[in-house]
């Protein structure tokens, strides 16, 4: 009898949520449904911004939608979120913590980079990209976390601050493996799977 093993995404997975909870995070699963409030407008979403449109919302009849957002839970993608909130959080703790993620995934001679970026819900934002195969890849989005959105979680801006953190797993357990097609880890191929 053949002994089955984890999928390359769960094995990537539980890596990454090893890293994190090594640092003190904890680990929290997001719905799948949602309400309009929290998918958007808590999250500085605009009313007339793309993702609201309905070929990019899935709307349920009693009003409330599937999570759209990569800051939410999505169902197309596997996406991990982080966050910290404490009194004196800064950029250099949002930066120190990516960095030490990303070294203790790829290796401690990656190379990162930061670059600004706009996302509603952080301020400043920015991107984070990776020296991999002699070319720069963007590997996850982050910022300090906006105060208008601290305020919508009950938190008080003028105490507290915090950073935010996105990235798709999908993304980054191709990169791990060498995957150059993410088909593959959603195809059910046991030829595939049976090389991790």
């Amino acid at each position: 009898m053949t002994k089955g093993h984890l999928h390359p995404l769960t094995q990537i997975l539980r890596k990454i949520v090893k890293v994190f909870i090594d640092l003190g995070f904890e680990v929290i699963e997001g719905p799948e449904v949602e309400t309009e409030y929290y998918n958007f407008d808590s999250l500085r979403i605009p009313r007339d911004h793309p993702a609201r449109d309905v070929q990019d919302t899935f709307w349920l009849k009693d009003g409330r939608l599937l999570r759209t957002q990569t800051s939410s839970v999505q169902s197309n993608l596997f996406q991990l979120d982080g966050f910290a909130i404490d009194k004196n959080i800064t950029m250099a703790h949002l930066k120190g913590t990516l960095k030490h993620f990303l070294k203790e995934i790829f290796g401690k001679e990656i190379k990162t980079r930061f670059v600004p970026h706009h996302y509603p819900f952080v301020e400043p934002g920015m991107d984070v990209h990776i020296f991999y195969n002699e070319k720069w890849l963007e590997v996850l989005g982050s910022g300090m976390i906006h105060p208008e959105v601290l305020k919508n979680m009950g938190v008080d801006p003028k105490k507290w601050q915090g950073f935010a953190f996105g990235l798709g797993i999908d993304r980054l357990m191709m990169l791990y493996f060498g995957i150059n097609d993410i088909r593959l880890s959603h195809s059910g191929d046991l030829r595939f799977f049976k090389q991790f």
